[in-house]
């Protein structure tokens, strides 16, 4: 894998018997969770904690920066605990941001008629998927749903997707993911997943990315056609 934009094109449909799908950033739009960790909790934490905003935004960046990559970076309790304030209440003030990314819904309009099974595998924990499914519709179109706090390990650990496997049969020689953290693609390759796609623009709103190591899927009409 090289380190520049690879434009992905239709994989081989008739070899693929599972489609594994992230949400945030992927099926859904990462406007919704950017806006709220980088600006509304910010906001709000420098409000019920009487700070300032500058202040109040650095300090919740880089406590959240700290445990990237790990459970705690997605779980809801352990931020609700680790700041003293209400995450799921915060959060459903903005839910409105809460939505597909352009043409997500092509894609799985499309899975409906492949003869796959469809797995939602995300990072997000119960909360977030209490807040957004309902929203969305989404687990309309999928499966099955795995949450990684359900398996008490990140997708960022290949020991995830062995685990998913054990929960719901796949063999990984006919799997598909398509994932716009570059770390999960990457324990899921050591995994054995064979076919693999990143997202060019996760947050409808910000530009697209400009380096991949990975297939770059801009819309989906490009490996569906």
């Amino acid at each position: 894998m090289t380190n520049n934009i690879r434009p992905a094109t239709s994989p081989e449909w008739q070899k693929i018997k599972t489609v594994l799908l992230d949400m945030d950033g992927t099926l859904l739009d990462l406007h919704f969770d950017s806006h709220f960790w980088l600006e509304h909790l910010p906001k709000r934490y420098a409000e019920l904690h009487k700070l300032d905003h500058a202040s109040a935004q650095a300090y919740v960046i880089d406590e959240i920066t700290k445990e990237q990559g790990t459970l705690n970076w997605y779980s809801l309790d352990y931020w609700a605990n680790h700041f003293k304030v209400d995450i799921v209440a915060l959060k459903k003030e903005v839910q409105h941001l809460i939505g597909f990314r352009s043409d997500a819904i092509e894609l799985l309009k499309f899975l409906e008629t492949h003869q796959a099974q469809v797995i939602l595998a995300t990072n997000a924990d119960h909360h977030s998927l209490e807040i957004k499914l309902p929203v969305t519709g989404l687990d309309q179109y999928v499966d099955h749903i795995v949450s990684s706090a359900e398996l008490k390990i990140a997708k960022e650990d290949p020991a995830f997707w062995k685990a998913l496997a054990e929960k719901i049969h796949y063999d990984p020689a006919s799997s598909l993911l398509i994932d716009d953290n570059e770390s999960v693609l990457d324990s899921a390759r050591e995994f054995g997943i064979q076919f693999l796609y990143t997202i060019m623009q996760p947050d409808m709103r910000s530009p697209e990315r400009t380096l991949t190591r990975y297939p770059g899927v801009s819309k989906f009409s490009t490996i569906i056609s």
